[in-house]
């Protein structure tokens, strides 16, 4: 081939950039029309909802259509700051309308097209016409329907956070959980899955700024070293929690779209993002099962009411409006707690064998029937005798019922019998009045009060710990006398509603209102954080599960509750899931290196058989010092923080925070609280006892030591707390830096 002289190659460039130009404008015209379209999907949608009433045909339809709707319009919801989309699919044949050849070095990767351009207040391209958008017709086989499998030869799809379609309702952007989203996701040089071309998406406030082209037809792959990739997930990071959408690795994908009859476990070290795949998979989950778990709910379990309320906005972004949130606390909130107990007493009543105490308590209550009863309905008198009120009983009690609905079936049993006699004396059945009549009078209601008296969750508790005998009659063989005299009240109160119930107290009732009746529960939970439950509160939640299947997350080295896990197949057990699979995530893509390498220093006084974290960032950093006034130190820290953009973290043991805060303010530094998420202030102090889950774009960890020394799990607590940096921490201390981060780094 002749070599091309200076103008030649001068011109071949100029057509390269104006090809770039052409199709970057191109993709800005289908963000334009995209958005359109959705705003006219939520207009319709507006529209039926302001008319619902006039066609449905009554009152409850009404609500019913009203309820859905509303449903339909706030999933419409439509953030201009947000990319509507953030890739594309084109398949083997598909169109390409870029001409330019991909070996071009212009803000571009060797074999791969990274494409920048200036962007303007609206997003808009100049010179761009609709026929310039690229269009993305539907298959024979719907791309967006749950069981779609066919061949996408020649397609070209758009990928998004939720799905669009033109007036006609062809597709222009689709659902990232749709079947043939899941190629943007797994696609790769060795399995191409019939993909050509995979292009990400750049965005700065909404606009198209961006795009890049990964050729896997041509056996080009960027996999973590693209650059769209890496801006996304370090990001700075400022209010709540984002989803993940653009960014979600194979792995990550692999447990988003599990099969909702599993359960799964996820053991993710700081960074790699378990969080995220729990939130993601829920949403994916409702898109595949929508009316099942419309109906059955799903349940997002966090360690705090902070931590729910950085992660509130996940759902929501991806068009997600109904999932209940909840902290373990909130969901067995029976009673109120007005008292705290000795840590000692706390942890012995989150110990699994007070289940089986109670369970023990609950069938103490159960008697033998001793005399026959006698009924009379004013005209003849009816007998039971002793043998078939035993039998009754007896046949209750091996059916496993729950408490309450175990006496509702003996009085339906009794009341049976009597019903037998009495159309055997009239020969005719008896009116329902008379059966009610029969259900209700002194004999029969004496009797099952003799042999299954009514109870109520907080009447057992209450009865079991102000009094020694019961007690020890529910705990022989369970407990040793030491730990019955612990839970025992010295000055109980004289009744359940005067009593002031500890949180432990909560956890206990709500075991005995498990055992009394049934509770409601949802057709999948996520519980996040899962390594500080207990085996009770595990127990509180596998009764909302029971029937439903699980997503649970955590890491054990994160332990900080004194009751906390240290093998997950224990905790999967007590939530009822002992066959659920425990996946391992290790690889971090938003803690710098530096980091997960100072707090993994950490890791062998743990006592947890964890891998360490590792990370694919080497950016960021670090910085470790000794100052002579921490508060000054930290004013100066924050100062310097915010010249960079992102978000900025203050923690501190919880004794510390107030003064830091105040020193702030003094200096002109506006700050947030931990529940405060969608606060303007840049800069959050948090106490180092609910910083579990956060992140912040610049951490300032104030005095390490005190940090340790305010718990009797201090170092668990010391490395989530430095593990919540996503670009730089510091470090600031006047004491010592505990042991193990001393001794590490000079190893």
């Amino acid at each position: 081939m002749p070599a091309l002289d200076l103008d030649t190659q001068l011109d071949t460039a100029t057509d390269t950039a104006t090809d770039l130009d052409a199709d970057l404008a191109a993709e800005r015209a289908h963000l334009t029309t995209s958005r359109a379209a959705l705003g006219r999907m939520r207009e319709r949608a507006e529209s039926l909802f302001a008319t619902g009433d006039q066609v449905a045909g009554d009152a409850y339809a009404a609500e019913t259509l009203g309820r859905t709707l509303a449903r339909r319009v706030a999933e419409l919801a439509d953030d201009p700051t947000t990319p509507l989309f953030f890739g594309r699919l084109d398949f083997a044949g598909a169109p390409n309308n870029s001409t330019a050849d991909s070996s071009a070095t212009d803000n571009r990767t060797t074999n791969n097209r990274t494409v920048e351009g200036n962007t303007t207040n609206s997003g808009t391209p100049n010179n761009s016409t609709p026929s310039d958008r690229p269009t993305a017709s539907r298959p024979t086989n719907d791309p967006t329907a749950p069981d779609a499998s066919g061949d996408h030869h020649g397609r070209r799809y758009h990928v998004g956070r939720r799905h669009v379609t033109d007036e006609r309702g062809e597709p222009l952007v689709l659902d990232w959980r749709a079947p043939v989203s899941r190629s943007f996701y797994r696609a790769s040089v060795r399995d191409p899955q019939g993909v050509a071309v995979r292009r990400r998406f750049g965005f700065s406030n909404g606009v198209l700024t961006s795009f890049e082209d990964e050729r896997l037809d041509r056996g080009e792959e960027l996999g973590t070293t693209s650059r769209i990739l890496t801006a996304e997930i370090e990001r700075p990071r400022v209010g709540p929690m984002r989803d993940i959408v653009a960014t979600i690795q194979p792995e990550q994908d692999e447990l988003v779209r599990a099969d909702l009859a599993d359960s799964i476990c996820v053991q993710g070290t700081p960074g790699t993002g378990k969080t995220a795949v729990g939130l993601h998979r829920a949403a994916y989950l409702l898109y595949l099962h929508r009316e099942r778990l419309r109906r059955a709910g799903v349940l997002i379990v966090g360690p705090n009411r902070a931590f729910l309320s950085y992660i509130a906005a996940v759902l929501p972004a991806l068009g997600e409006v109904e999932v209940e949130q909840a902290t373990v606390e909130e969901l067995i909130s029976r009673v109120a707690v007005r008292a705290v107990e000795a840590p000692a007493v706390a942890a012995l009543k989150h110990d699994v064998r007070m289940a089986s105490v109670l369970r023990r308590a609950v069938q103490g209550q159960i008697g033998t029937p001793t005399e026959s009863i006698t009924v009379s309905d004013g005209s003849f008198r009816w007998r039971i005798g002793v043998e078939p009120l035993h039998r009754i009983v007896e046949e209750t009690r091996r059916e496993g019922l729950p408490y309450g609905t175990g006496r509702e079936r003996v009085q339906a049993r009794v009341v049976s019998l009597l019903q037998r006699q009495a159309e055997a004396r009239r020969a005719e059945s008896p009116s329902d009045s008379w059966l009610r009549r029969m259900s209700r009078c002194r004999p029969v209601l004496d009797f099952l009060d003799a042999v299954w008296p009514a109870l109520t969750p907080e009447g057992l508790v209450h009865g079991l710990f102000s009094d020694p005998a019961r007690l020890a009659a529910a705990s022989d063989g369970l407990l040793s006398d030491a730990e019955q005299a612990q839970l025992v009240w010295a000055k109980p109160a004289r009744t359940p509603k005067a009593t002031r119930w500890t949180a432990a107290d909560a956890v206990l009732i709500d075991e005995a209102t498990g055992l009394l009746e049934r509770l409601s529960g949802f057709g999948h939970v996520v519980v996040d954080e899962a390594q500080d439950l207990s085996p009770m509160q595990c127990r509180a939640i596998a009764r909302r599960s029971e029937h439903g299947s699980v997503t649970l997350l955590g890491d054990l080295a994160q332990g900080t509750a004194p009751w906390a896990a240290t093998d997950w197949r224990e905790s999967l057990a007590h939530l009822g899931k002992p066959d659920a699979v425990v996946v391992p995530l290790t690889v971090g893509f938003r803690v710098p290196a530096a980091v997960v390498a100072f707090a993994n220093l950490l890791l062998p006084a743990l006592a947890v058989d964890v891998p360490p974290a590792e990370s694919l960032r080497h950016d960021g950093g670090l910085d470790v010092r000794t100052v002579t006034d921490l508060t000054s130190a930290t004013v100066a820290e924050v100062r310097a923080a915010l010249a960079h953009d992102g978000s900025v973290g203050v923690i501190a043991a919880d004794d510390a925070v107030d003064g830091l805060r105040a020193a702030l303010a003094e200096a002109g530094v506006e700050t947030a609280t931990a529940d405060d998420v969608a606060a303007a202030e840049r800069v959050t102090v948090v106490p180092a006892t609910l910083v579990k889950g956060l992140e912040y774009d610049h951490v300032v960890v104030v005095e390490p030591a005190a940090i340790v020394a305010a718990e009797p799990r201090g170092l668990h607590r010391l490395y989530v707390v430095l593990t919540r940096a996503v670009s730089r921490l510091a470090v600031l201390h006047v004491a010592p830096l505990p042991a193990p981060l001393v001794d590490g780094s000079a190893g």
